[in-house]
C-alpha cells in the first residue's frame, strides 16, 4: 500500500493535472479567439481557381459573402455552389461579392468551377489557416476540411452575420434575404 502512495499515485496526479491544465489552456485560446458579430473579419490572401490572388482588403467598400464548404463536387457542396451561382446576379446587384473557400487545391477548384459554370472565385485554403481563423476548420487526424459556415462582411470589413448551421439548398436565398435586411438598417 505504501508503494502505491509513494510511486503510482503521484504519477496519476501529475497526468490528471497536465490534462486539466491542457483543457483549460485550450478552452482559454478558443474563447479568446471566438469570432463575434461587429468585430473586424480576419484578413486573408488566397488564390482562386484561375490562379488570381484575393484578399479581404480587395473588397473594401463592398459587402462580402464568405462561405466555407467541405469538398468540391460533393452533393451538398454542389447544391450550395449552384444556388449561389443561380442567385449571383441578384447578389452582385446588391454590391456584394461571393467568395467560396475550401481546403481543396486550385486545380480541384478549377474543375469544379468549370463543371458547374460558377461565376465567383473559389479560394484555395490548402493549409486550412483561413478556415481556422474563422473557426470553420475541422480536423480528423491528418485530414482537414472546412465546415459549412458562412459570414456576411460589411463594406468596413466587420462581420455582420454568422451562419454555423447551413442548409445547402436554401442557403443562398437566406443569405440574400439577410443581406437586404442588413443593408436596410
Amino acid at each position: 500500500m505504501s508503494y502505491m502512495f509513494e510511486h503510482i499515485l503521484p504519477r496519476y496526479l501529475l497526468i490528471i493535472t497536465v490534462l486539466i491544465l491542457g483543457a483549460v489552456t485550450m478552452f482559454g485560446q478558443t474563447y479568446a479567439s471566438t469570432i463575434m458579430l461587429d468585430q473586424k473579419a480576419p484578413e486573408f490572401t488566397l488564390i482562386d481557381q484561375n490562379g488570381l490572388t484575393h484578399s479581404l482588403q480587395d473588397y473594401a467598400g463592398r459587402w462580402v459573402v464568405l462561405y466555407f464548404y467541405p469538398k468540391n463536387d460533393t452533393p451538398g457542396c454542389t447544391k450550395e455552389a449552384c444556388a449561389f451561382r443561380d442567385d449571383y446576379k441578384v447578389i452582385v446587384a446588391e454590391n456584394t461579392q461571393v467568395l467560396g473557400v475550401s481546403v481543396d487545391d486550385r486545380a480541384s477548384h478549377e474543375k469544379f468551377a468549370d463543371k458547374y459554370s460558377l461565376p465567383f472565385p473559389l479560394l484555395s485554403d490548402e493549409k486550412g489557416q483561413v478556415a481556422k481563423s474563422y473557426q470553420a476548420l475541422m480536423s480528423l487526424g491528418p485530414l482537414k476540411y472546412a465546415k459549412r459556415h458562412t459570414f456576411i462582411i460589411d463594406p468596413n470589413g466587420k462581420i455582420k452575420k454568422i451562419y454555423r448551421k447551413v442548409d445547402a439548398a436554401s442557403h443562398s436565398k437566406q443569405v440574400l434575404a439577410d443581406l437586404k435586411l442588413l443593408k436596410a438598417n
